[in-house]
This record gives structure tokens, sequence and C-alpha cells, in this order.
């Protein structure tokens, strides 16, 4: 079975390479986890060297783009996972929770397998976003549509710690917020292609257009100057754990 990511994994990992900072934070919330399951686990961005990780992943597209040193990988899907109860120490979840057809099933079946902390990097649809929603408001109906909001994880897992985690200027992982300082990034057709929203979008061309224009003009440095000499900003991205 095909999933979205068969395409839009094309070039993936040369795009979505992960950021250290944000792998430490990851890392910090994993606490003393030796065992760690990696669920939509992609290219195996964020897979810390340094435990026994077991991926799973729907997409074959994005399983082929797997370094020789990822972890083993499984094709399977969040909603069933083949493991026995209590199987591992933790088990993450990365930018992947809004992708699931069940979001409490696939969720409940982490809790299933998992006997410690559970880490999921999401993000927050009620936060206000940033400046490329001007252009593209459609982007907020989606990031609705799609995305759990926070109280669905307390309602879905029990009691969790969420964490904001903002995005460095120069985010190594190219993910829709990444480029939040980089406007003229989201004028690539290459890198829009590694971004799963644009793939849900209309035709951006018009909006693209527009962003080009400010870029040219210094409309869009003198509207948002206040980001020009700040070196992370909150985007709305949280760190959901658990607590038990």
């Amino acid at each position: 079975m095909l999933t979205p990511y068969d395409t839009i994994g094309v070039n993936y990992s040369d795009l979505r390479k992960p950021d250290s900072r944000i792998e430490m934070v990851i890392s910090k919330a994993l606490g003393t986890a030796g065992t760690v399951l990696n669920v939509g686990a992609g290219t195996g961005s964020y897979e810390p060297a340094d435990r026994s990780v077991t991926a799973i992943e729907p997409s074959i597209e994005m399983i082929r783009q797997r370094g020789a040193l990822a972890a083993p990988v499984k094709q399977g899907y969040a909603e069933n996972l083949p493991f026995d109860d209590n199987s591992f120490d933790a088990s993450t979840a990365i930018l992947t929770v809004h992708h699931w057809a069940d979001k409490e099933k696939g969720l409940n079946e982490m809790r299933r397998v998992t006997r410690g902390p559970i880490v999921l990097l999401t993000f927050d649809p009620l936060h206000q976003g940033f400046w490329l929603a001007d252009y593209i408001p459609e982007i907020v109906k989606l990031d609705e549509a799609q995305m759990p909001r926070m109280t669905d994880f307390e309602e879905w897992l029990g009691p969790v710690e969420i964490t904001p985690v903002p995005i460095p200027h120069d985010c190594s992982d190219g993910f829709l917020g990444a480029y939040w300082r980089r406007p003229a990034a989201y004028l690539d057709p290459k890198i829009r292609a590694a971004i799963s929203c644009f793939w849900a979008l209309d035709n951006v061309s018009a909006a693209m257009k527009k962003l080009a224009g400010d870029l040219n003009s210094g409309a869009w440095a003198q509207r948002y100057s206040e980001l020009l000499d700040v070196d992370e900003y909150d985007l709305g991205y949280r760190l959901v754990t658990t607590k038990c």
C-alpha cells in the first residue's frame, strides 16, 4: 500500500537532516531508556545512536533512503504495531502523528508497547504560527484539520509534559518552520517538495510570487524586521512527553 510519503519522500534525506539542538532535546526527554521504538521513523532522523533503536515506517520510499547506520526498520503502521506489550523502554514519534489515519489508536499502541516515556515532537495548532501564513493562510486551516490539540494527548495518553521547542534560525531539518529566517528558501520547489503540507495545498505559485516580490523590494525585511537578529523562535513546535 502506497503512502503520501512514497511521493513526498523523494530526496527527503538530503533536505531533512536532523538538527543537533533538537536531537539534544529529544535525547534528554528519553532519560535512561536503553531500548527505543521510533514510530513513523522516516529516513531515521533523531534516532539516538547511543541506544538500541527499532524503527517502524509505512513508506517504502522512506525506508529505501535510510542510511547504512540507521536502526533496523520494519514496514508497518502506528495503528498496528507488531510488538508485544511493554517491549521497549521508551518510544518516539517525530513530526509524524498528524499523518496517522487514527491518531488515538496509534498513540494507544505506543502506550501498549512502551514501559516508560513516550516522546513526541509535534505542533500546537492553536499557536499563532509564523509569517508564512500571511502569504498562505490555508496553512492555518490545514494545521487545525491535521494536528492534534495539546489537550488530545493527555486524553489519549494520560498526564503529559508539554515543552516549547524553539527552532534555531539555521535549522538543518527542513520541515515547514525551519526557514523562518531564510524566507527565500520557500521559493525553491525542491525545498517545498520535502515539506508535507505543500503537497496538501492547492497551487501556491501566486503566494510565492508575492513573497518573491516582497523579498526583492525589501518589504518582507521591513515587515518582519524583528526576526532578523533573533537566533531562535517559538513557532509552535512542542515536545510532548508522558509522565508515567
